[in-house]
């Protein structure tokens, strides 16, 4: 197995893993936001949707998508920090998906 490879694999995983703990915290999704929420050129679309549905219909869907069409990954990523602020001063612990969000973060940027 390869490197690439290898770290394909983990990404995919610890991607499994985000939707596993968005679904624990109760903001997993079952219906996407609309296209014009989508299409916001803010980053993480902060003016159109929750954190938490940019990761979800954002980051982990163009993230399996890329995957499943063996695409390359991106080579740097900085979500974790993002997700740390959002959680902030809520009332749930975003503890676990901050972790998820730190492997990736490291899988992606090569640490």
């Amino acid at each position: 197995m390869t490197e690439s490879s290898r770290t394909l694999g983990q990404v995919a995983d610890s991607l499994l893993r985000v939707e596993i703990e968005l679904r624990q915290l109760g903001v997993w999704e079952m219906e996407p936001p609309s296209d014009r929420a989508l299409q916001s050129t803010q980053p993480f679309c902060i003016d159109t949707l929750e954190f938490t549905q940019w990761l979800q219909f954002v980051f982990v869907a163009r993230m399996k998508g890329l995957i499943e069409n063996d695409q390359p990954l991106p080579s740097v990523s900085g979500i974790a920090p993002m997700a740390e602020e959002h959680f902030r001063n809520r009332p749930e612990s975003g503890a676990a998906l901050v972790r998820e969000l730190e492997a990736i973060d490291r899988l992606l940027s090569g640490g």
